[in-house]
């Protein structure tokens, strides 16, 4: 018999983890330097400075962000409509 407070525990097990990573990515930092640009991103993919040529662009800097949180979005939309979701992992249809 299945037991689903086991699955339960699990999951919540995996998803402490996934916010752990999360919070560890928030942490990294990616710093890129190439034709008189200057980005640094962190590893949870926003970016914090965007610099050409010495000066910063701020309005730039913010709609990138933008985009990559809706492209982040489109994907976990993506991710939940997989076959089974959560409901097979709960043992559902």
């Amino acid at each position: 018999m299945i037991n689903p407070f086991k699955q339960i525990g699990e999951i919540k097990k995996m998803r402490d983890q996934a916010m752990q990573i999360q919070r560890e990515l928030q942490g990294e930092e990616v710093i890129v330097d190439k034709n008189g640009v200057h980005i640094v991103i962190s590893g949870d993919q926003k970016i914090k400075t965007l610099e050409s040529n010495g000066h910063s662009d701020d309005d730039v800097r913010e709609a990138i962000n933008e985009a990559i949180k809706k492209s982040q979005e489109v994907a976990a939309r993506k991710l939940s409509q997989m076959r089974g979701g959560l409901s097979g992992l709960l043992g559902g249809q």
